[in-house]
């Protein structure tokens, strides 16, 4: 009966079209980027009260309502790793990914319209495209492993399978490894491993749209609102193999595991934004911003295929699955605080604190929907994952962001900037990415690697000019992200022997962007 469920559950995980997500992936949908006009970038993004920049659109839509001239602007650049190789290296395991370091990047489109309605009153329009995530990155690691194998994971949640606990990767390692006793009951063989190494490539972005109307009253309350459409596109292709260990007293000696994974999501979301900027004292151009994003409202798909290879001294094995279903993430709240002054048409400051609880995203299930026959329209509905929230929440922290800038003219013409940007840790230090749950994201999966990534470091300058009516200003960004990274989570028993622990690799990614933005003024 056993054999015959785990026939059926390896099947409908390639035909079930719905699902939800789990934690590790949607938590790379939910950061954003420094990214925007370079002005902006190169103060950090410290401008959510010193306003008048088209890229507050996307945090302070009351910054748009200081605008006293229409402008338009373009940006893009490069973007580039350092510090990470195709090549992966380590442990007796040589292998070696396709992947770009260096990428061109187009972050930004923008338009304020700026429509007088009263002697010191406006009512600005704006529109705004930026890249708020580029998911450009290479990542290697490699490791030793005693007693352990991702193979023995799948061997060891075996007897779960028909609780719901088996995925794509589970699923291919027992079309290989599965057999029957004497007594026709079923088992799942296994080998250990004694290292492994990891290499991954991941590509696309996620395009943000704003729509923004702001005004002022009296010159000391700036208000704004926007709605932001948010476009999906991320891509991954990762590599993972290990070098099996020896089996004493064995004719034939397995050799090595290798997996593949195509990782696909696409989809969109809506958020709405909401912000004020006011000068507490009328004759001060000391400002405060307040601002609260709600959560992005995504609908995704995914696209998963995985494919396992385990080869021995004589022969080669393998098998593959595939996964495609629909998702509803809902992403936490956002709330701000920041601060801007003047002095004279010479220096700027600006300070901005961002708060976030990540650990409150929505994983959704598409339950299906109605047809409406009397609009003419199909309603979706989709209910919480309890048992991957309750994951979620206890892998995911509250993020705190800070942001620090300053802007120096010599001239009025030229301007010199200066920022800092910190983003503090996601993950939990104890978080893992468990293969365990009773749930849709786990039985979708087609990989069992994570990464615990810490807090980010963001170091900017920038330097800007103007000449009459048009403007050309520059950035550089310096960030950096440290991590730890697991191919499989671990699992502890009282007989050391029949635990499957996996070496912590420590990993960083280090990235450098150069922008360049284009502006005019009419």
């Amino acid at each position: 009966m056993k054999t015959k469920y785990l026939l059926i559950a390896a099947l409908a995980f390639s035909v079930m079209p719905m699902a939800a997500q789990e934690t590790y992936q949607d938590a790379k949908l939910i950061g954003n980027d420094l990214n925007g006009t370079a002005r902006y970038v190169g103060m950090g993004g410290a401008m959510e009260a010193l306003g008048a920049d088209i890229s507050t659109t996307s945090t302070n839509p009351g910054g748009i309502g200081l605008f006293r001239s229409s402008q338009i602007s373009l940006s893009g650049g490069l973007v580039a790793q350092t510090g990470e190789d195709t090549n992966i290296s380590g442990n007796g395991i040589n292998a070696k990914i396709n992947g770009d370091k260096t990428n061109a990047s187009f972050d930004q489109i923008g338009l304020v319209w700026v429509n007088r309605t009263s002697g010191k009153s406006f009512l600005n329009l704006g529109f705004n495209y930026h890249k708020s995530r580029n998911f450009d990155q290479i990542l290697t690691a490699t490791g030793a492993l005693k007693n352990a194998s991702q193979n023995k994971l799948s061997s060891m949640k075996y007897p779960m399978a028909n609780e719901g606990m088996w995925n794509g990767v589970d699923a291919s390692y027992e079309k290989i490894l599965a057999g029957k006793n004497q007594d026709g009951t079923t088992f799942m063989n296994y080998y250990d491993a004694t290292a492994y190494a990891f290499g991954q490539y991941q590509k696309g972005y996620i395009g943000e749209y704003d729509f923004t109307v702001s005004g002022n009253i009296k010159d000391r309350w700036y208000l704004g609102l926007t709605f932001g459409q948010h476009d999906v596109h991320y891509r991954s292709n990762s590599y993972y193999t290990e070098n099996l260990a020896q089996v004493p007293g064995a004719t034939v000696q397995p050799v090595s595991a290798e997996s593949w994974e195509d990782l696909k999501i696409t989809g969109t979301g809506f958020d709405v934004k909401a912000g004020v900027i006011f000068r507490p004292v009328e004759e001060s151009p000391f400002r405060i911003g307040l601002y609260v994003n709600t959560p992005v409202f995504y609908d995704l798909k995914m696209t998963g295929y995985n494919d396992i290879t385990m080869t021995d001294a004589q022969n080669s094995f393998d098998q593959g699955n595939s996964a495609t279903y629909d998702y509803k993430v809902y992403t936490p709240w956002k709330f701000g605080l920041s601060l801007g002054h003047t002095v004279g048409s010479s220096l700027a400051f600006g300070a901005t604190y961002e708060y976030s609880d990540y650990g409150t995203i929505d994983n959704r299930i598409n339950d299906g929907g109605y047809y409406d026959a009397w609009y003419g329209t199909y309603y979706e509905e989709s209910s919480s994952d309890g048992d991957m929230n309750d994951h979620t929440e206890a892998t995911l922290k509250g993020v705190h962001t800070l942001k620090l800038g300053m802007e120096y003219k010599p001239i009025q013409s030229l301007s010199f900037r200066l920022g800092y940007n910190f983003v503090s840790a996601v993950f939990n230090e104890d978080g893992f990415r468990d293969g365990s749950i009773a749930s849709p994201g786990t039985a979708y999966a087609t990989s069992t690697d994570y990464t615990n990534w810490k807090s980010t470091n963001r170091f900017t300058l920038g330097v800007g000019y103007q000449i009459k009516k048009f403007s050309v200003d520059l950035a550089y960004q310096y960030s950096q992200t440290d991590g730890e990274f697991f191919p499989f989570m671990s699992y502890y028993a009282q007989n050391a022997s029949e635990s499957n622990v996996a070496e912590v690799s420590h990993v960083s990614f280090k990235r450098n962007q150069l922008l360049l933005t284009l502006g005019y003024r009419f």
